[in-house]
């Protein structure tokens, strides 16, 4: 494995496995915000030569590609909900802990706003208590693991362990690894558990009824709170009562689970209209382009925007950010309509971009603040 360069930028030795490792995780949460690259008008830009020019475009690149998270209004009251019952979880052992459960369909940012959070927790518990336990061991406050298609109960303590570097990850029972995560949260003063993906988890079957008790034993007897994220939670019965014993042993993870959910945005209203106008205008701050101008998204790209993206800020964002990389490549170094038709975003997407254009263009839907929709 090849070692980073000595004074290498924290950010660049970031991996697609960060958040799976304690040192990742601290290295997410640590790394400083961005610094956008310095915004330079058309005949500035063509002033640049050679490398000064090829660099000037590489931290563009950089920039666009990373330009969340943006605060929404979802957002906003997501951390809200997250904060009242994260700190109401601080009862005392003898008490199992509330669980929350972020169950919305895919491109809201649910993921996004999580990790935000946890970013933010984990920065309020360090600057409160210290890096180190009175113990003297290391201080980590969330813990983060990700599910697959067939995740069992060794897979996922297992899973624990390796995000905590825990020397005993790869032999044991399933009986083992459970008492090892333990031992690791219990040391390291963990208080928060995310468990992503949560969908992949197969609920009707064996694996997925062990799951769910192994989870009811972690909320009985690890002092932590427990965030499932996941795509359709209840149709899958996270929430639901069960009539056969298979489903009320699921059940009894859905009654200490406490529902939170992340709309997209709609152009229903005005209130809607003003969320949206407000999302793009935030969006506009951060683009650097050379042609960049007031109203470029907000304005002239409003209704188109709503459009391609279905109110759903994921898609939204992937248009945006292709868009950015293909306005610098090619120098056009704008957005609007002409390029934008020439990046394709994700199918969902485009599948129901259609029929929203053409309320737009019969004026039954409209983005702009006062009209009807």
């Amino acid at each position: 494995m090849a070692i980073p360069a000595e004074g290498q930028e924290p950010r660049m030795r970031l991996d697609n496995l960060t958040l799976a490792r304690k040192e990742g995780w601290l290295r997410f949460v640590n790394t400083a915000a961005r610094t956008p690259p310095e915004p330079l008008n058309r005949p500035q830009l063509e002033a640049l030569r050679g490398a000064a020019f090829d660099d000037y475009n590489r931290q563009r690149r950089e920039w666009h590609a990373n330009l969340g998270p943006i605060k929404t209004p979802q957002l906003a009251a997501l951390h809200e909900d997250l904060w009242d019952i994260v700190d109401s979880n601080a009862q005392d052992g003898d008490k199992p802990k509330g669980a929350v459960a972020i169950d919305a369909f895919p491109g809201l940012g649910k993921t996004t706003s999580v990790l935000d959070f946890a970013k933010k927790y984990h920065r309020r518990e360090v600057a409160e208590r210290g890096a180190e336990t009175g113990e003297g061991h290391e201080r980590w406050p969330v813990c983060r693991v990700g599910l697959t298609g067939n995740t069992g109960m060794v897979g996922f303590n297992r899973a624990m362990l390796a995000f905590f570097a825990h020397p005993g990850m790869s032999r044991g029972s399933a009986a083992q690894y459970s008492h090892r995560a333990l031992d690791c949260v219990l040391t390291c003063e963990t208080k928060l558990l995310i468990i992503d993906d949560l969908h992949f988890l197969r609920w009707r079957n064996t694996v997925g009824v062990e799951i769910s008790n192994h989870f009811k034993y972690i909320a009985n007897e690890f002092p932590v709170t427990l965030i499932f994220v996941g795509v359709g939670l209840a149709a899958r019965g996270l929430f639901s009562e069960g009539s056969t014993y298979d489903d009320a042993v699921i059940a009894q993870t859905g009654r200490r689970t406490t529902k939170l959910e992340m709309q997209p945005f709609n152009v229903d209203s005005d209130a809607g209209r003003h969320e949206w106008r407000n999302l793009l205008l935030a969006l506009e701050q951060r683009i650097v382009l050379a042609e960049k101008r007031p109203g470029m998204l907000a304005d002239a790209l409003s209704d188109y925007l709503f459009a391609r993206s279905t109110g759903h800020i994921g898609s939204l964002m992937t248009l945006i950010i292709r868009g950015c990389h293909r306005a610098v490549r090619t120098g056009h170094e704008h957005l609007d309509r002409e390029l934008l038709d020439q990046v394709k975003n994700d199918a969902a997407s485009e599948k129901a971009r259609q029929e929203l254009q053409s309320a737009f263009d019969a004026g039954r839907l409209a983005t702009k603040l006062g009209r009807a929709g």
